[in-house]
């Protein structure tokens, strides 16, 4: 049985299991990031896709990154308007990120910050955590805590709930990176991003 209640879940996390639980977008896998080569295999998931920090305020996040104070200033003020919210921003990794969360490539880190009651809950007692959508590699995210359980037996699921349905219909976050010339969609997804 895989199913726990969000106590169990919260203290299972501390400890270094693979957990999943409801958010916004669509259902994460997640873990303590310096133990993110679990995701890796569980999802058979290639070294050069990097998961994402997941936190339940923007404050966990910074000190995960790196940029100068203007730069930390444009970033702020994008936290500010789209988070929490469907939205990844890829921007340069300070030395806090441990290697597992982006194993071919040290320079950057995307960060979340969902909008989603449960998985903010969760995570302001776990910290940030190392995400991905729950789901094996190349198929699609998986959508209810019932089909993770059977897809990923050794994962622990939150009981079902009706939290599940807060999600904006399987459309994945949008993502974008932080370059010289400002912000570059790598995904486009839930939100639209305003640069101008």
């Amino acid at each position: 049985m895989t199913q726990v209640s969000l106590d169990i879940l919260v203290d299972k996390a501390r400890s270094g299991y693979l957990v999943s639980f409801p958010t916004d977008t669509v259902p994460a896998l997640a873990v303590l990031s310096e133990k993110a080569d679990l995701i890796f295999e569980a999802k058979q998931r290639q070294q050069d896709k990097p998961l994402i920090l997941m936190a339940a305020s923007a404050a966990q996040l910074w000190p995960f990154c790196r940029g100068t104070a203007e730069e930390l200033k444009i970033w702020q003020r994008f936290a500010v308007s789209y988070w929490p919210g469907a939205i990844t921003f890829v921007l340069p990794a300070s030395e806090k990120v441990p290697r597992a969360v982006n194993p071919t490539d040290q320079t950057t880190i995307g960060l979340r910050v969902p909008n989603c009651a449960i998985a903010r809950q969760i995570l302001a007692q776990t910290g940030p955590l190392a995400t991905t959508s729950a789901n094996l590699s190349g198929q699609p995210p998986l959508q209810t805590m019932s089909e993770i359980e059977a897809q990923f037996p050794d994962v622990l699921t939150l009981v079902p709930s009706p939290l599940e349905s807060t999600n904006t219909g399987g459309i994945p976050s949008t993502v974008a990176k932080w370059t010289d010339s400002g912000w570059e969609i790598l995904r486009q997804g839930a939100v639209n991003l305003e640069v101008c």
